[in-house]
């Protein structure tokens, strides 16, 4: 499969963000001290599946592979793969059970193939969509870890964790912070969450492939944060098509404009720490431009654009909320009260961390 959200989500960095950046996060020390590399199986073999099964041959790890086309598995198996004929063979294989398939459609028919809850599995599994029989394994995943690295929803995480529980197994859920060609490299980045004890006893493993965040024991976590990372980069990437739009409208070159953009945002940056404390602490004080003062300037963008032949799709949202904010009363605060109004519902306080 191709994990397209986590795919786009990944950009270089100069360090390793999973060793600098969750200092608010548990980090579970060396427990792993076994100088041999435990054998892991690699579900689905796409550009990000593909990736993750090098990482950890060049880790040194046995690696089992199994993909529905059989052919993508060659190449990791001239370099040191075992290509598994069938999904309970694959997750016979190895203790620890990676799962890198196209959604959560695909990771249950990984799981009614391998523990026996049917005799077959999707013909999409590795590739998309369910389908074709191919093979059992009654209660093969009993004893083992399966860590699940395809995109998905909270709830989603937690079903499948409740699942996987049922069949004698422990489950971790994760978010790939980095591209394909970033795997294994210090610039690759992946969260985290679900069993304590399965991410201790593997994680020099799951250091094979980049940083590793822990966010906790909600097997939901991680998806979490993988989407709203993902939602502040959708935001960001929308905000700058039209802005290319934008300055393109007069012929001004896309890559001539872009670095005054990388500049500004950059800059603008250094304001959300400030702005992630408002809203923690529900004090919306302005320090600047007040909500209102931004409310009344909006307009000026939406009618450049329009003047200029640029469509307002993307940003005409941000005007909604902006008046939304000033009708309930917030105009003489900071623009970061406008998150309240985004929120549908009490945020969820019983989720262990």
């Amino acid at each position: 499969m191709w994990h397209q959200h986590r795919e786009h989500a990944g950009r270089e960095r100069g360090t390793r963000p999973g060793r600098d950046a969750h200092l608010s996060h548990e980090r579970i020390g060396d427990a792993v001290t076994t100088d041999n590399r435990p054998p892991v199986t690699v579900i689905g073999l796409g550009a990000m599946g593909r990736a993750l099964a090098g990482a950890f041959l060049d880790g040194g790890h046995p690696t089992t592979v199994w993909n529905r086309t059989a052919a993508r598995s060659e190449e990791l198996v001239r370099r040191g793969a075992t290509a598994a004929a069938t999904v309970a063979e694959a997750v016979a294989a190895s203790p620890l059970v990676v799962v890198c398939v196209l959604d959560h459609a695909s990771v249950h028919a990984v799981l009614d193939a391998a523990p026996g809850v049917r005799d077959g599995v999707g013909e999409g599994v590795g590739d998309g969509a369910p389908g074709a029989p191919g093979g059992s394994g009654a209660g093969v995943l009993a004893g083992r870890t399966l860590v699940n690295l395809t995109n998905g929803t909270p709830a989603q995480a937690r079903e499948t964790a409740r699942r996987v529980a049922g069949h004698g197994a422990e489950y971790v859920d994760g978010g790939i912070m980095a591209v394909p060609p970033m795997i294994g490299t210090p610039a690759s980045l992946v969260l985290y969450s679900g069993s304590r004890e399965s991410f201790r006893a593997h994680e020099r493993a799951f250091e094979v492939l980049g940083a590793a965040m822990y966010l906790g024991p909600d097997p939901g976590r991680a998806a979490l944060y993988d989407i709203a990372l993902l939602s502040a980069m959708y935001g960001m990437f929308g905000g700058f098509f039209h802005a290319l739009a934008l300055a393109g409208s007069e012929g001004v070159p896309a890559a001539e404009f872009t670095p005054l953009v990388v500049s500004w945002l950059n800059a603008m940056t250094t304001s959300l720490p400030g702005m992630a404390k408002a809203v923690d602490s529900g004090d919306h004080s302005a320090t600047g431009s007040s909500l209102r003062m931004q409310a009344v300037a909006f307009p000026n963008l939406l009618d450049a654009s329009r003047d200029q032949g640029v469509d307002t799709a993307l940003v005409e949202p941000m005007r909604a909320l902006l008046d939304r904010g000033v009708a309930a009363g917030r105009g003489a605060g900071d623009v970061s009260g406008v998150v309240d109004l985004l929120r549908t519902g009490p945020a969820r306080e019983g989720r262990d961390r």
